[in-house]
């Protein structure tokens, strides 16, 4: 059996943990969060969503935090989400780190900044920056 050279890539690939915020009213819930880097390309973040709501949702947004390992801001990196995810409906998606090249110390901190309900023109929306400098600062 032949191997394609993106899915040997992939099977090379090294796991990262990836720190998950979540604001207190969030529509959406992450969790399982992991970066998957191989030997070539740029690193992708693994994780599962969750609507927490009994509404579908048209779409949200993820945002990335990349903090230096003294604890420092070095990047942020916004990125939609799943498309429509049906009320208490979990699905798996990817978001690509391709902003800002990642150091070996470098933590990455992700969450839901935005959500907006099939058939509104409203968004839910939420700071996350001082939840994700918290997350960090309370990292063993």
């Amino acid at each position: 059996m032949l191997l394609t050279a993106s899915l040997m890539m992939l099977l090379a690939a090294q796991e990262r943990a990836v720190l998950v915020v979540q604001a207190a009213d969030s529509p959406v819930r992450l969790e399982h969060a992991t970066m998957l880097t191989a030997t070539e390309g740029p690193p992708v973040i693994l994780y599962s969503a969750t609507n927490l709501t009994n509404d579908p949702l048209d779409q949200f947004t993820v945002l990335a935090f990349i903090f230096k390992a003294d604890g420092t801001l070095k990047a942020r990196q916004l990125a939609p989400g799943r498309r429509t995810l049906e009320a208490h409906e979990t699905k798996y998606s990817t978001m690509v780190v391709d902003g800002i090249p990642l150091e070996p110390g470098d933590l990455v901190v992700i969450g839901v900044n935005q959500a907006q309900r099939v058939d509104s023109e409203a968004w839910w929306r939420a700071d996350l920056q001082d939840a994700a400098q918290a997350r960090v600062r309370a990292k063993p």
